[in-house]
C-alpha cells in the first residue's frame, strides 16, 4: 500500500480541508463508508466528552498529518505529533486556523515536504 506522497499526490497541507473523516485507502465502497461512519461517531463522542463542539475537528487534516508523519518519520511519531499539534493549537486559541497553522508548522519539518516546495 502506498500513500499519496509516495505516489506523487498532494500532502496534507496541499489538500482542501474537510470536516468529515477520511476512509482508509483501498477500502471497498461499503467498507469505506462504514469506517467513515465509525470515525465520525467516535470523533463526535470524544469531542462531546472533552467539551468540544462536535464537528469542529478537521479529521481529514489530522489523519493526513498522521499518515505523512508515520511515513516520513516513524509510525509512533504520528499520535505524538497529533497530540503536539492539538496542544500547540489550544495554546494559540484553539481555532481551526490555529490547528491548520500548527499542522503546517510540523509538516514543514518533514523531509519530503521540504523537497516538494524547494522548486
Amino acid at each position: 500500500m502506498t500513500d499519496d506522497n509516495e505516489a506523487g499526490g498532494p500532502s496534507a497541507a496541499e489538500r482542501p480541508a474537510s470536516t468529515g473523516a477520511a476512509a482508509a485507502p483501498g477500502a471497498a465502497g461499503g467498507e469505506a463508508q462504514r469506517l467513515g461512519d465509525v470515525l465520525d461517531e467516535w470523533v463526535s463522542r470524544a469531542s462531546t466528552a472533552l467539551g468540544l463542539e462536535p464537528g469542529s475537528v478537521d479529521a481529514t487534516l489530522i489523519l493526513d498529518l498522521a499518515r505523512d508523519v508515520a511515513h516520513g518519520v516513524a509510525r509512533p511519531a504520528a499520535p505524538l505529533t497529533g497530540f503536539l499539534v492539538g496542544l500547540a493549537a489550544g495554546r494559540r486559541g484553539g481555532s481551526a486556523a490555529d490547528v491548520r497553522a500548527a499542522a503546517d508548522t510540523v509538516l514543514a519539518l518533514l523531509p519530503e515536504h521540504d523537497s516538494k516546495h524547494d522548486g
